[in-house]
């Protein structure tokens, strides 16, 4: 796909490292003029330098502004990839609203106020590109993460709902999902990311290249791990064999800790 983004306006948050580097180091070697935005200022320059694209740090809830400056006026894909990760959340333990309220913050709205600050003049012109970075916890579920686990459910709710109402006017819209990834953040999930994560880990490479074969074909749905396929279904026709299932690797994840 060299060259199919040539030119292209392209702004990925949470790019400082991980999925979000690899994402803009895919696009601009597809040609595209890339802001790099991460709330570590450090992080954003260096991928940018690398790149050869402009650093635009800060809260991802807030740069479109800034990003379509840095692009000439034009934004023609928004890559929503900046997320945080709180383990806990277990009903019967203490509840960390702080977790909570940060998780739907990232997670959710900042995708919801992307869009808000992006869709007129998509529409208006009658194109654009809305990248979500989901996970596979927004299409099943993550053992030992209610705030990431639902939060990610809310994502790809809400990516949907771009899709449906405005594939018609040139809006299109991508759901990436892996399961784990070599990121800094499969470090922080300790021992549940270690027994359900990491042994099918893959490089951050790797969903870039998902994405692309997935923008390739028009796909909304990418799957880095195609195995998800088969859980997601398994989920919709079955859910209570798989709810059983997902309770014995809850109750493995309990006997070692």
């Amino acid at each position: 796909m060299v060259g199919a983004f040539q030119g292209a306006g392209v702004v990925v948050t949470g790019a400082g490292g991980g999925i979000g580097a690899a994402l803009a180091r895919r696009f601009a070697a597809e040609g595209a003029r890339v802001v790099v935005n991460d709330l570590d200022a450090d992080r954003a320059k260096r991928v940018a330098e690398e790149i050869g694209g402009t650093a635009v740090p800060g809260d991802a809830s807030a740069v479109v502004a800034d990003a379509r400056d840095a692009l000439d006026g034009t934004v023609d894909v928004y890559c929503a990839n900046a997320g945080v990760a709180f383990g806990g959340g277990n009903a019967d333990g203490p509840l960390d609203e702080t977790a909570w309220a940060a998780s739907w913050d990232v997670n959710v709205m900042a995708h919801v106020r992307a869009a808000h600050a992006l869709l007129p003049d998509w529409l208006e012109r009658g194109s654009g590109r809305f990248v979500s970075t989901v996970s596979a916890a927004g299409l099943l579920t993550m053992i030992g993460a209610a705030p990431y686990a639902v939060t990610k459910h809310g994502a790809l709710a809400f990516a949907e709902w771009l899709a449906l109402t405005y594939r018609h006017r040139g809006v299109k819209v991508h759901a990436i999902c892996p399961q784990g990834v070599r990121t800094d953040m499969l470090a922080a999930t300790g021992s549940a990311g270690d027994l359900v994560l990491r042994p099918t880990a893959i490089e951050p490479d790797a969903v870039a290249d998902a994405l692309m074969r997935g923008v390739e074909e028009d796909r909304f749905l990418i799957l880095p791990h195609p195995e998800v396929a088969g859980y997601y279904q398994a989920r919709a026709g079955e859910p209570d064999r798989w709810l059983s299932g997902m309770n014995r690797i809850q109750q493995q994840w309990e006997a070692t800790r």
